[in-house]
């Protein structure tokens, strides 16, 4: 999972000057989704929402990122049950190399969470300098423009070490998030600038992790899926096009992002799939695909959103698609919109037109949108669909009301 591409950018996704033959490839020997979405538009509930498959605010999220917004000495509560915990448990080794940004005091690390292995850093990297393994800082400071080949370095050194074993490896890189800084080697090398440089690098390095996995001859027994976390950073070069909407918005361009999913042999290759699909969606897929039993681990800690949506992957005849609702977040200000099927409601008009940090304060009208003939989200048809805006308006009360009911509490690191 990288952090902060947007959805445009990659070649296999429209990119004119921005070259990624290594991910492009993945995308070759699997499926590439192109309506995915990540679990929130900003990087800690994001993540939540990867690794627990539920929505960050049953988690006890309510804005920000670990560093701003959010209360000094909040994170993920240990609580929670892992995407990296359900694996250990069924007998795998299990490891992550890049961002956390969970937690950044003890009770929060990723070994208190399920990863056996921990490369990381605690928060983003214009957050900190600070480079650890487990327990034990390695690098202080660190250097920015060498972090994805670090990261790359461990997880390789990783699966060649763990090949006769079963493993689940979380790779969240750094980049391309600001300070956008390109390794020496590949400084100059894109048509895109510094961003296209970093960018290029990162696809470089999942072709490494790739040919990794095939010299240890356990490519075709492994799933691959590659990320992003959210979409595009205001003031960075990254896009979401044709999307409105950049990292902490509700808007498509803040969560709908590029996804690819390759197992060669089971998942038909050189597919595109325009189903719904959330980064929620992947814990229970995946669990699925492994032969885990999630529902004898997942009893109330917390209640899983994500949807197994493992047929839809391999294009299973007959298979129905089981997620055709998805609520959308701000950043900074909570539930913005409900989206159902093709229909899109933002709660309140004005939030359609947040594309930053702040929410507008200004309440106006609901506004509806259908993304099957407007990706851009500009045509309001709330006057023409008042029955539905009602509908929708009312399932996203209960459906928010249900998760804050039943939500567990942010973990407190004074505790």
């Amino acid at each position: 999972m990288v952090d902060d591409l947007g959805y445009h950018d990659l070649s296999s996704y429209g990119h004119p000057k921005i070259k990624t033959p290594a991910i492009d490839k993945l995308a070759e020997t699997g499926v590439r989704l192109t309506n995915f979405h990540a679990g929130a538009s900003v990087c800690t509930p994001s993540r939540m929402a990867l690794l627990t498959g539920a929505y960050p605010v049953r988690l006890g999220w309510e804005k920000g990122v670990v560093g701003y917004l959010m209360n000094k000495g909040e994170g993920l509560s240990p609580d929670a049950l892992t995407i990296a915990e359900v694996f250990q448990h069924a007998g795998y080794r299990t490891a992550i190399s890049g961002k956390w940004h969970l937690g950044k005091e003890a009770p929060f690390s990723p070994m208190n969470q399920g990863f056996e292995s921990a490369y990381y850093l605690k928060m983003s990297n214009n957050q900190t300098d600070k480079l650890w393994r487990e327990e034990v800082l390695v690098e202080d400071p660190f250097e920015n423009r060498l972090l994805t080949e670090k990261f790359t370095d461990e997880a390789i050194r990783y699966i060649k070490e763990h090949r006769s074993e079963a493993f689940f490896l979380y790779l969240p890189y750094t980049a391309p998030h600001f300070p956008v800084e390109p390794h020496p080697d590949w400084e100059g090398k894109s048509e895109y600038g510094k961003y296209g440089d970093v960018v290029e690098e990162l696809d470089f390095s999942v072709g490494r992790i790739v040919d990794s996995l095939e010299e240890s001859s356990i490519r075709d027994n492994t799933i691959v899926i590659f990320c992003s976390d959210n979409g595009p950073q205001e003031g960075q070069k990254a896009l979401a096009k044709p999307f409105k909407g950049k990292k902490w918005s509700a808007l498509e361009g803040g969560t709908r992002v590029p996804c690819v999913i390759s197992w060669p042999g089971t998942i038909p290759s050189a597919q595109q799939c325009d189903a719904l699909i959330s980064a929620m969606d992947l814990l229970p897929s995946l669990a699925y695909a492994c032969g885990i039993d999630l529902e004898a681990l997942s009893m109330g800690a917390p209640k899983i959103d994500g949807l197994n949506v493992w047929g839809t992957l391999l294009g299973e005849d007959g298979f129905k698609h089981p997620r055709n609702e998805l609520l959308h977040w701000h950043g900074r200000d909570g539930l913005h919109a409900i989206q159902l099927n093709d229909w899109k409601l933002f709660i309140n008009g004005a939030h359609a037109q947040v594309t930053g940090h702040e929410p507008s304060e200004e309440k106006s009208p609901p506004t509806l949108f259908n993304l099957s003939e407007d990706r851009e989200e500009q045509i309001d048809l709330s006057e023409k669909h008042p029955r539905l805006v009602n509908r929708l308006s009312a399932l996203a009360e209960r459906r928010l009301k249900s998760m804050q009911a039943g939500m567990m509490k942010l973990g407190q690191a004074n505790e």
